[in-house]
């Protein structure tokens, strides 16, 4: 009487196919690459307007962003109007330029209030910044 596991053993081991297993391993290859290039980096989405006279600034800015829902931002802080210019008059000295960015949906009027407060101290050294076209 012969058993099965013998009759398996006399005539070889079956060949074993590895096809589906490399594609398993291209189609996770491929997953993780796309899903990979799709996160998102910390910060403020902001659309800067664009201009055709618009020049590269590369100095030592203070950046102040203005977003669409007009809320100002300095270093990734939520500031109003007063602690605005209470941290601009103790951490500027005139000699600092201030780069003023902002969507180009927010409203012309909250730029305006951050340009003058900042004329107000004292800054002579405003740029607002635009995307070249």
């Amino acid at each position: 009487m012969r058993f099965k596991k013998h009759i398996e053993l006399e005539h070889g081991l079956r060949p074993f196919d590895i096809a589906p297993l490399i594609d398993i391993v291209f189609q996770l290859l491929i997953f993780f690459m796309l899903t990979s290039s799709f996160i998102m980096q910390p910060g403020i989405k902001v659309n800067l307007p664009k201009a055709v006279t618009s020049e590269v600034v590369k100095e030592n800015n203070i950046v102040i962003v203005v977003s669409r829902e007009d809320v100002i931002y300095v270093n990734s802080k939520v500031f109003t109007l007063n602690e605005l210019k209470s941290y601009l008059s103790r951490n500027n000295n005139s000699s600092r330029p201030i780069l003023i960015k902002s969507d180009k949906r927010a409203s012309l009027g909250r730029v305006v209030e951050v340009w003058d407060l900042c004329r107000e101290i004292g800054i002579s050294q405003l740029n607002i910044a635009t995307d070249q076209e």
